[in-house]
């Protein structure tokens, strides 16, 4: 597939995207060292990761419900918009000197409750601007643009700009949202999406679930909650769907207590100076390119089932190694093994899902695996607090690596437990 057979919207979507995730390369790895120049607490650090965690759990199905209701192409610039306004006066409130780690989780959680809208709306615009055979195609270079931005532009930069002036990473980050919103206007207007109340039913194609008794418009308030249980529906009956997203969610719980705690990590035990942060984090993202180009080839030649329990067992293998460094490079390179498989997994995921869901049902499913995937990331990231505060965050490497290592094993079991027809419909659940 060519990129002009991808046409003039599908590069207006991926340059909001682009510049979107140049601004967040900046601002994730600066708001940790300013938590991390506030205190030194583990608890408190992975308080603000918590804190960005809880809103796709307690607002994900409305948001997949509105997503379905509403102009997609309207609600990704409305939200990115509001995310411009947030983030700016953050900028405000750290040249001021009055930004503290309460104000920070504020932020982090009045950011991730904008992106559920956000991330249903993106997740369900794609399938109207490209044909159905250039999906796999279109979401690998979506995420490989966002991985040369964040990784090659926007995480080198962070620590950089950050030594400069403190306020400098969120004051890009808010311009890069206000651009973002004026790219998504730029998009052609979506027609509002059928509004379904109704459960999946076992359709006549080849077992798959196809939505009935649907009716065209929003319906009242009262619906809204019943249009979002259509999705969770959706993935409890589809056996594999359901299977996937439980293992995303187990080893959710292992890689978000790294998270939580990552800039301890690797300013404590991976000896990584300050100003050098980003360039660290960049690791993550040139990993996450990798895996971009290389999952749809991975995919054809091994099988979706297949693919998907190898990339289990590869980041088993990285995680320990990560666990086992204590040098920045070494450190770095084991942690970026494992995001490469991290977006196998999730391009996987997108391709397929925006493939074979029906379009009025594309926020809610989405937003239903997105629930179950991470309903695990608040409790890995509040244990990884306590037990770096008690033993230190060295052993949370450890703690992570062998979570990972028994949910693989335990996935290895299920995932080969389905195959044939099942394995071609398979639709991994996003991870973090």
């Amino acid at each position: 597939m060519t990129a002009p057979a991808l046409g003039r919207d599908y590069r207006l979507l991926w340059s909001a995207a682009v510049s979107s995730r140049f601004g967040d390369a900046l601002r994730t790895p600066a708001l940790a060292l300013l938590a991390a120049t506030m205190t030194r607490d583990p608890r408190a650090i992975a308080a603000v990761t918590v804190a960005g965690q809880l809103p796709p759990l307690l607002f994900g199905l409305l948001g997949g419900a509105y997503a379905d209701r509403w102009d997609r192409r309207r609600t990704m610039a409305a939200v990115d918009g509001a995310r411009a306004v947030v983030v700016a006066a953050l900028a405000v409130l750290v040249a001021t000197g009055r930004a503290g780690v309460a104000s920070l989780a504020a932020v982090a959680f009045l950011l991730a409750a904008l992106g559920t809208l956000f991330d249903a709306a993106s997740f369900a615009v794609l399938p109207s601007l490209v044909p159905p055979a250039a999906l796999p195609t279109a979401n690998g270079r979506l995420q490989a643009g966002t991985a040369v931005a964040g990784g090659f532009l926007g995480a080198p930069l962070a620590g950089l700009l950050f030594a400069q002036a403190t306020p400098l990473p969120f004051t890009v980050d808010a311009l890069t949202f206000a651009l973002a919103a004026l790219l998504a206007l730029a998009l052609p207007a979506t027609p509002t999406a059928r509004s379904c109340a109704c459960s999946p039913r076992k359709g006549v194609e080849k077992g798959r679930f196809v939505a009935h008794n649907c009716k065209i418009g929003g319906g009242g308030r009262g619906l809204v909650w019943a249009e979002a249980w259509a999705g969770v529906r959706w993935v409890w009956r589809d056996r594999v769907l359901w299977r996937v997203s439980l293992v995303a969610g187990g080893s959710n719980l292992a890689i978000s207590g790294i998270m939580a705690v990552l800039v301890l990590y690797a300013l404590e035990v991976l000896r990584v100076p300050p100003a050098a942060y980003g360039l660290f984090a960049a690791g993550v993202v040139v990993g996450g390119l990798a895996g971009a180009l290389a999952a749809g080839r991975v995919a054809g030649r091994f099988g979706t089932l297949p693919a998907l329990r190898g990339v289990l067992l590869a980041q088993t293998v990285a995680l320990a190694g990560f666990a086992l460094a204590r040098h920045p490079l070494a450190g770095g390179a084991a942690l970026a093994c494992f995001a490469a498989g991290t977006t196998i997994w999730n391009s996987l995921w997108s391709a397929y899902g925006q493939r074979h869901v029906p379009p009025e049902l594309l926020g809610r499913v989405g937003a239903a695996q997105r629930v179950v995937g991470l309903a695990s990331a608040p409790l890995g990231a509040a244990l990884a607090g306590f037990a770096g505060e008690a033993y230190g965050v060295a052993p949370v490497g450890w703690a992570a690596a062998a979570v990972f290592a028994l949910v693989t094993a335990g996935a290895w079991r299920t995932l080969s437990g389905t195959t044939g027809r099942a394995e071609r419909r398979v639709e991994p659940a996003a991870r973090i």
